[in-house]
């Protein structure tokens, strides 16, 4: 399961921590000026994965930095081209005589085309920007327990759009007749290694292993995708509706209500309204329209009920009329 957390509050700045089963880490999407962001949150995150640097995705990186000296650890950044001198620009801004060069290392993946990344690193305390390997890549990070893809959408500059995906894990649909114990992690290694003569002791009897296979299957993943910025044109709407094809979660900007849509194109945005239905194209089992333009602080839950009524496709009901 993946677990998500809004840390910034409807009217602020967006920034999204997601927590995985069993896994020690955090991860970070965007970090613009979230007020529920802990010092506790910066010291668990192990990747923060930023749409793109306008100020507003990028502003709170500094309260990262400022949790995350003295770790020790490597902590891994992703977004778009240019995303390695942003950091390194950030970084520069202060004065850092006092630490040294093993306090953290921060490793960036640059994103240069749909399947090839940069990758460098930075140290302190003078940060140079050391590029390490330039890859092509299927995912951008993959570890035991998820994996993270991505697509490059048009907000005028490249904003990232992420998803991110559990693997497949082995679930056991035993009979009520035979009790679990120690011996099922067996069988489930027996299952994985294609060893069905291998012998169990179960309670005391010794089984093959292959007895046992067909109480044995394969449960799906959960799925989040994180789509930020984005002009509502068609080819972007392509690409959003193939990364997010039935996630379970979706998280979308809806910037701009409909009655703006001349100012959501003249910005490269997206309104709620396109966004709704491009959520519903993608078939996704739930939606969260985030990310919405300040000048709609009296009237954000008419702003989200257009996006949620084209995503279910009915009529909207609002509170303070059209």
């Amino acid at each position: 399961m993946i677990r998500t957390y809004l840390k910034s509050k409807i009217t602020e700045d967006i920034c999204l921590q997601l927590e995985f089963d069993n896994h020690k880490w955090k991860y970070l999407c965007d970090c613009g000026d979230a007020s529920l962001l802990t010092v506790n949150d910066c010291i668990k995150t192990k990747a923060l994965f930023v749409s793109h640097t306008h100020i507003d995705h990028f502003s709170n990186f500094d309260f990262l930095i400022r949790n995350q000296i003295g770790l020790e650890e490597t902590i891994i950044i992703c977004g778009p081209k240019g995303i390695g001198r942003n950091v390194q620009g950030k970084l520069w801004s202060y004065t850092w005589n006092l630490i040294e060069e093993g306090a953290i290392t921060y490793e960036v993946r640059e994103i240069v085309s749909k399947n090839r990344i940069k990758v460098y690193e930075l140290r302190p305390p003078n940060w140079d920007l050391m590029e390490i390997k330039e890859v092509e890549v299927d995912t951008l990070l993959k570890n035991d327990t998820f994996s993270v893809r991505f697509d490059i959408l048009d907000h005028a500059t490249p904003s990232i759009a992420y998803l991110f995906e559990e693997f497949p894990k082995l679930k056991i649909n035993m009979p009520k007749t035979i009790k679990a114990g120690p011996w099922v992690n067996e069988l489930k290694d027996a299952f994985l290694e294609n060893t069905p003569e291998r012998l169990l002791n179960v309670h005391g009897q010794t089984h093959k292993a292959g007895d046992f296979f067909e109480y044995l299957f394969y449960k799906r993943g959960y799925s989040v995708a994180y789509v930020m910025d984005h002009l509502a044109s068609n080819e972007n709407h392509k690409k959003i509706i193939a990364l997010a094809q039935g996630v379970d979660k979706l998280y979308i900007e809806s910037y701009y209500r409909d009655a703006d849509r001349d100012y959501a194109f003249l910005n490269h945005h997206s309104t709620a309204k396109e966004s709704g239905k491009v959520a519903r194209l993608a078939k996704v089992k739930h939606l969260h329209l985030v990310h919405h333009s300040k000048r709609y602080a009296a009237e954000v839950f008419d702003l989200v009920e257009e996006g949620m009524a084209a995503f279910e496709d009915r009529q909207p009901v609002f509170e303070h009329g059209e």
